[in-house]
Protein backbone atom coordinates (compact mmCIF):
# COMPACT_ATOMS: atom_id res chain seq x y z
CA UNK A 1 0.00 0.00 0.00
CA UNK A 2 2.54 2.23 0.50
CA UNK A 3 4.37 1.71 -2.42
CA UNK A 4 1.71 2.07 -4.14
CA UNK A 5 1.11 5.91 -2.54
CA UNK A 6 4.67 6.72 -3.25
CA UNK A 7 3.91 6.18 -7.30
CA UNK A 8 0.87 7.91 -6.74
CA UNK A 9 2.45 10.77 -5.93
CA UNK A 10 5.26 11.17 -8.16
CA UNK A 11 2.53 10.65 -11.20
CA UNK A 12 0.59 13.52 -9.84
CA UNK A 13 3.69 15.60 -9.52
CA UNK A 14 4.74 15.31 -13.10
CA UNK A 15 1.27 15.51 -14.18
CA UNK A 16 1.40 19.28 -12.22
CA UNK A 17 4.87 19.87 -14.76
CA UNK A 18 6.10 23.02 -13.57
CA UNK A 19 3.41 24.40 -11.76
CA UNK A 20 3.19 24.01 -8.29
CA UNK A 21 0.09 25.02 -5.77
CA UNK A 22 0.22 25.84 -2.07
CA UNK A 23 -3.12 27.26 -0.26
CA UNK A 24 -5.14 27.46 -3.74
CA UNK A 25 -2.27 29.92 -5.03
CA UNK A 26 -0.46 28.47 -8.54
CA UNK A 27 3.37 28.99 -8.55
CA UNK A 28 5.00 29.42 -11.48
CA UNK A 29 8.13 29.21 -12.62
CA UNK A 30 10.45 32.00 -14.22
CA UNK A 31 10.26 32.63 -18.01
CA UNK A 32 13.44 32.09 -19.91
CA UNK A 33 14.41 33.98 -23.85
CA UNK A 34 16.15 36.58 -25.36
CA UNK A 35 14.66 39.76 -25.58
CA UNK A 36 12.71 40.13 -28.78
CA UNK A 37 12.66 36.49 -29.56
CA UNK A 38 9.11 34.65 -29.84
CA UNK A 39 8.47 31.16 -30.00
CA UNK A 40 6.43 29.59 -32.34
CA UNK A 41 4.39 26.79 -31.19
CA UNK A 42 3.06 24.58 -34.78
CA UNK A 43 3.49 21.68 -36.08
CA UNK A 44 5.99 21.13 -38.63
CA UNK A 45 3.75 20.99 -41.73
CA UNK A 46 1.91 24.33 -40.94
CA UNK A 47 5.07 26.10 -40.29
CA UNK A 48 6.39 25.16 -43.53
CA UNK A 49 3.43 26.29 -45.42
CA UNK A 50 1.73 29.25 -46.31
CA UNK A 51 0.55 29.61 -42.63
CA UNK A 52 4.13 29.75 -41.69
CA UNK A 53 5.17 32.40 -44.45
CA UNK A 54 2.39 34.33 -42.95
CA UNK A 55 4.09 34.69 -39.81
CA UNK A 56 7.02 35.58 -40.86
CA UNK A 57 6.06 38.21 -42.94
CA UNK A 58 3.79 39.73 -40.47
CA UNK A 59 6.72 39.27 -37.19
CA UNK A 60 9.98 39.07 -39.35
CA UNK A 61 8.93 42.48 -41.25
CA UNK A 62 11.79 44.80 -41.13
CA UNK A 63 11.73 47.63 -38.22
CA UNK A 64 11.04 51.00 -39.48
CA UNK A 65 13.36 53.31 -39.08
CA UNK A 66 17.10 51.41 -39.25
CA UNK A 67 19.45 51.91 -41.93
CA UNK A 68 19.41 47.95 -42.74
CA UNK A 69 17.11 45.49 -43.07
CA UNK A 70 16.47 43.94 -39.41
CA UNK A 71 14.23 41.79 -37.93
CA UNK A 72 11.23 43.18 -35.66
CA UNK A 73 11.55 39.93 -34.12
CA UNK A 74 14.13 36.84 -34.23
CA UNK A 75 11.71 33.84 -34.33
CA UNK A 76 12.04 29.82 -33.16
CA UNK A 77 10.12 27.50 -34.21
CA UNK A 78 8.71 24.73 -31.60
CA UNK A 79 6.64 21.73 -32.80
CA UNK A 80 3.27 21.69 -30.64
CA UNK A 81 4.15 18.12 -29.34
CA UNK A 82 7.38 19.02 -27.53
CA UNK A 83 5.55 22.18 -26.54
CA UNK A 84 6.43 21.04 -22.63
CA UNK A 85 8.46 21.82 -19.47
CA UNK A 86 11.39 23.81 -20.23
CA UNK A 87 10.47 25.42 -23.98
CA UNK A 88 6.96 25.70 -22.57
CA UNK A 89 8.37 28.91 -20.90
CA UNK A 90 9.51 31.25 -23.21
CA UNK A 91 8.46 34.97 -22.18
CA UNK A 92 6.51 35.38 -25.75
CA UNK A 93 5.03 32.67 -27.56
CA UNK A 94 2.60 32.66 -30.65
CA UNK A 95 0.95 29.50 -30.42
CA UNK A 96 -1.31 28.15 -33.72
CA UNK A 97 -3.90 25.61 -33.32
CA UNK A 98 -5.36 24.12 -36.65
CA UNK A 99 -7.95 21.53 -36.78
CA UNK A 100 -11.92 21.77 -35.30
CA UNK A 101 -11.62 24.86 -33.68
CA UNK A 102 -13.38 27.95 -34.12
CA UNK A 103 -11.36 30.86 -35.69
CA UNK A 104 -10.09 32.69 -32.51
CA UNK A 105 -7.27 35.12 -31.18
CA UNK A 106 -6.81 35.31 -27.82
CA UNK A 107 -4.14 36.56 -25.29
CA UNK A 108 -3.24 34.80 -22.44
CA UNK A 109 -1.09 36.13 -19.69
CA UNK A 110 1.18 33.43 -17.81
CA UNK A 111 -0.06 30.68 -18.25
CA UNK A 112 2.63 28.61 -17.95
CA UNK A 113 5.25 30.57 -16.20
CA UNK A 114 5.83 33.93 -15.34
CA UNK A 115 5.86 36.77 -16.82
CA UNK A 116 4.89 35.46 -20.39
CA UNK A 117 2.52 36.67 -22.42
CA UNK A 118 0.99 33.62 -25.32
CA UNK A 119 -1.15 34.99 -28.28
CA UNK A 120 -3.54 31.59 -29.42
CA UNK A 121 -4.46 31.83 -32.80
CA UNK A 122 -6.70 29.33 -34.20
CA UNK A 123 -8.79 27.82 -37.62
CA UNK A 124 -10.39 25.15 -39.06
CA UNK A 125 -7.74 25.88 -42.40
CA UNK A 126 -4.97 27.69 -43.33
CA UNK A 127 -7.24 30.63 -44.67
CA UNK A 128 -9.06 30.93 -41.54
CA UNK A 129 -5.81 30.92 -39.42
CA UNK A 130 -4.60 33.82 -42.09
CA UNK A 131 -7.23 35.60 -42.16
CA UNK A 132 -6.77 35.43 -37.98
CA UNK A 133 -3.19 37.06 -38.44
CA UNK A 134 -4.29 39.52 -39.87
CA UNK A 135 -7.15 40.95 -38.41
CA UNK A 136 -5.01 40.63 -34.96
CA UNK A 137 -1.36 41.29 -36.03
CA UNK A 138 -1.35 44.82 -34.20
CA UNK A 139 -2.55 43.34 -31.73
CA UNK A 140 -0.49 40.82 -30.94
CA UNK A 141 2.44 42.89 -31.80
CA UNK A 142 1.63 45.47 -29.07
CA UNK A 143 1.03 42.42 -26.60
CA UNK A 144 4.15 41.12 -27.10
CA UNK A 145 6.21 44.38 -26.93
CA UNK A 146 4.80 45.77 -23.86
CA UNK A 147 6.33 42.30 -22.21
CA UNK A 148 9.40 42.74 -23.74
CA UNK A 149 9.76 46.42 -22.84
CA UNK A 150 8.40 45.21 -19.02
CA UNK A 151 11.56 43.07 -19.13
CA UNK A 152 13.98 45.23 -20.01
CA UNK A 153 13.12 47.40 -17.96
CA UNK A 154 13.01 44.84 -14.91
CA UNK A 155 17.07 44.32 -16.11
CA UNK A 156 17.55 48.03 -16.40
CA UNK A 157 16.68 48.33 -12.48
CA UNK A 158 18.97 45.87 -11.26
CA UNK A 159 21.92 48.11 -11.97
CA UNK A 160 20.16 51.63 -12.77
CA UNK A 161 21.67 55.44 -12.67
CA UNK A 162 20.90 56.73 -9.25
CA UNK A 163 21.42 60.55 -10.29
CA UNK A 164 18.76 62.63 -9.22
CA UNK A 165 19.89 66.24 -11.15
CA UNK A 166 17.36 64.81 -13.79
CA UNK A 167 14.36 64.14 -11.67
CA UNK A 168 14.90 67.61 -9.83
CA UNK A 169 15.46 69.50 -13.23
CA UNK A 170 12.99 68.75 -15.79
CA UNK A 171 10.28 66.87 -13.17
CA UNK A 172 10.41 63.39 -14.69
CA UNK A 173 11.83 60.15 -13.20
CA UNK A 174 12.71 57.68 -15.72
CA UNK A 175 14.44 53.87 -15.71
CA UNK A 176 18.39 54.26 -17.07
CA UNK A 177 21.07 52.20 -16.85
CA UNK A 178 24.15 52.83 -14.31
CA UNK A 179 26.09 52.23 -17.82
CA UNK A 180 25.02 55.82 -19.03
CA UNK A 181 27.12 58.94 -18.24
CA UNK A 182 25.72 62.28 -17.99
CA UNK A 183 27.67 63.92 -20.85
CA UNK A 184 26.37 67.39 -20.55
CA UNK A 185 23.06 69.16 -18.41
CA UNK A 186 21.90 71.94 -17.77
CA UNK A 187 18.37 73.36 -16.28
CA UNK A 188 16.92 72.00 -18.98
CA UNK A 189 18.50 70.25 -21.50
CA UNK A 190 20.29 66.59 -20.51
CA UNK A 191 22.36 64.78 -22.88
CA UNK A 192 23.47 61.09 -22.17
CA UNK A 193 25.66 58.84 -23.30
CA UNK A 194 26.76 54.98 -23.74
CA UNK A 195 29.77 53.53 -24.81
CA UNK A 196 29.60 50.59 -26.94
CA UNK A 197 33.29 51.21 -28.21
CA UNK A 198 35.89 53.75 -28.65
CA UNK A 199 33.48 55.30 -31.31
CA UNK A 200 30.18 53.60 -30.83
CA UNK A 201 27.78 55.13 -28.92
CA UNK A 202 23.99 55.01 -27.80
CA UNK A 203 22.36 58.42 -26.73
CA UNK A 204 19.77 59.97 -24.85
CA UNK A 205 18.18 63.72 -25.09
CA UNK A 206 15.85 64.90 -22.62
CA UNK A 207 14.71 67.77 -22.60
CA UNK A 208 10.98 70.14 -22.51
CA UNK A 209 9.99 72.72 -24.76
CA UNK A 210 6.50 74.84 -24.80
CA UNK A 211 3.07 73.01 -25.81
CA UNK A 212 2.94 75.54 -28.71
CA UNK A 213 5.99 74.29 -30.14
CA UNK A 214 4.28 71.00 -32.09
CA UNK A 215 1.13 71.56 -33.73
CA UNK A 216 -1.68 69.03 -33.55
CA UNK A 217 -2.49 66.30 -36.02
CA UNK A 218 -0.58 65.84 -39.12
CA UNK A 219 1.71 68.83 -39.50
CA UNK A 220 3.12 67.75 -35.95
CA UNK A 221 6.29 65.56 -37.62
CA UNK A 222 7.29 68.84 -39.27
CA UNK A 223 7.52 70.83 -36.56
CA UNK A 224 9.40 68.01 -34.31
CA UNK A 225 12.12 67.36 -36.93
CA UNK A 226 12.58 71.17 -36.92
CA UNK A 227 12.76 71.21 -32.95
CA UNK A 228 15.14 68.01 -33.35
CA UNK A 229 17.66 69.94 -35.84
CA UNK A 230 17.50 73.42 -33.96
CA UNK A 231 18.49 70.96 -30.43
CA UNK A 232 21.54 69.10 -32.12
CA UNK A 233 22.59 72.19 -33.87
CA UNK A 234 22.76 74.36 -30.67
CA UNK A 235 22.90 72.15 -27.57
CA UNK A 236 25.32 69.21 -29.15
CA UNK A 237 27.51 70.82 -32.13
CA UNK A 238 30.47 69.42 -33.17
CA UNK A 239 33.79 71.16 -34.28
CA UNK A 240 34.28 73.42 -37.12
CA UNK A 241 30.72 73.98 -37.53
CA UNK A 242 29.73 70.21 -37.59
CA UNK A 243 26.17 69.28 -36.36
CA UNK A 244 23.52 66.42 -36.78
CA UNK A 245 20.18 67.34 -38.70
CA UNK A 246 17.63 64.94 -39.80
CA UNK A 247 18.23 63.07 -43.00
CA UNK A 248 15.56 64.46 -45.65
CA UNK A 249 15.92 61.60 -48.17
CA UNK A 250 15.06 59.07 -45.55
CA UNK A 251 11.01 60.49 -44.74
CA UNK A 252 10.81 59.94 -41.07
CA UNK A 253 7.44 57.97 -39.60
CA UNK A 254 5.10 59.33 -37.17
CA UNK A 255 2.50 57.17 -34.27
CA UNK A 256 0.61 58.30 -31.95
CA UNK A 257 0.93 56.06 -28.50
CA UNK A 258 0.47 56.59 -24.93
CA UNK A 259 3.34 57.17 -22.27
CA UNK A 260 2.43 57.80 -18.10
CA UNK A 261 -0.89 57.84 -19.63
CA UNK A 262 -0.27 61.01 -21.25
CA UNK A 263 -0.56 61.51 -25.19
CA UNK A 264 2.72 61.23 -27.27
CA UNK A 265 4.27 61.40 -30.57
CA UNK A 266 6.89 58.60 -32.12
CA UNK A 267 8.81 59.82 -34.36
CA UNK A 268 11.73 56.92 -36.11
CA UNK A 269 13.75 57.80 -38.79
CA UNK A 270 17.70 58.50 -39.70
CA UNK A 271 20.05 61.35 -38.66
CA UNK A 272 23.12 62.15 -40.25
CA UNK A 273 26.01 64.53 -39.52
CA UNK A 274 26.06 67.64 -41.76
CA UNK A 275 29.79 68.33 -43.00
CA UNK A 276 31.25 64.71 -42.11
CA UNK A 277 30.41 61.11 -42.86
CA UNK A 278 28.52 60.42 -40.24
CA UNK A 279 24.92 58.50 -39.84
CA UNK A 280 22.32 56.28 -37.97
CA UNK A 281 18.85 55.67 -36.36
CA UNK A 282 16.98 58.11 -33.93
CA UNK A 283 13.59 57.38 -31.95
CA UNK A 284 11.96 61.07 -30.76
CA UNK A 285 9.73 61.19 -28.07
CA UNK A 286 7.07 64.18 -27.32
CA UNK A 287 5.03 63.83 -24.33
CA UNK A 288 2.28 65.83 -23.63
CA UNK A 289 2.54 67.58 -20.17
CA UNK A 290 -0.73 69.68 -20.39
CA UNK A 291 -0.49 70.61 -16.75
CA UNK A 292 2.87 72.88 -17.26
CA UNK A 293 2.05 73.91 -20.37
CA UNK A 294 5.00 71.83 -22.35
CA UNK A 295 5.93 68.78 -23.85
CA UNK A 296 8.45 66.47 -22.12
CA UNK A 297 11.24 65.25 -25.41
CA UNK A 298 12.96 62.06 -24.96
CA UNK A 299 15.22 61.59 -28.27
CA UNK A 300 17.52 58.62 -28.73
CA UNK A 301 19.90 58.11 -31.19
CA UNK A 302 22.78 55.39 -32.74
CA UNK A 303 26.00 55.64 -34.23
CA UNK A 304 26.91 51.65 -34.34
CA UNK A 305 28.36 51.66 -37.90
CA UNK A 306 28.48 47.70 -38.76
CA UNK A 307 26.51 46.80 -36.13
CA UNK A 308 23.14 45.76 -35.82
CA UNK A 309 21.10 48.63 -34.20
CA UNK A 310 17.13 47.04 -33.43
CA UNK A 311 18.27 45.96 -29.84
CA UNK A 312 20.08 49.30 -29.12
CA UNK A 313 17.20 51.21 -30.39
CA UNK A 314 14.61 48.94 -28.29
CA UNK A 315 16.84 49.61 -25.46
CA UNK A 316 16.04 53.53 -25.89
CA UNK A 317 12.47 52.67 -26.71
CA UNK A 318 11.74 50.91 -23.06
CA UNK A 319 13.64 53.75 -20.94
CA UNK A 320 11.53 56.40 -22.76
CA UNK A 321 8.40 54.77 -22.26
CA UNK A 322 9.55 54.36 -18.31
CA UNK A 323 8.97 58.15 -17.85
CA UNK A 324 6.91 59.31 -15.36
CA UNK A 325 6.05 63.17 -14.98
CA UNK A 326 6.04 64.22 -11.31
Amino acid sequence: MRAFCTVLFCVLLVACGDKKEKDNTIYLPASNGNLNTISIVADNNVWDGEVGEEIRNIFAAPVNGLPTEEPLFNMKQIPTQVFDGFAARSRIVLKIEKGNVESTTKIVNNPFAKPQTVAVVGGKTNQDIIRELEENKDKIIDAFNKEEVNEKLRRIKLSPLTDKNIEEKLGISMSIPSVYNIAKSDEDFFWLRKNLSNTKTIDLMLYTVPMETISKGDSAIVDIVKMRNDITKTKIPGEDGIYMEVEDAYAPSMFETIIDNKPAYEVRGMWVMNGFTMAGPFITYTIEDKINNRYIVADGYVYAPSLEKRDYIFELEAMIKSVKIK
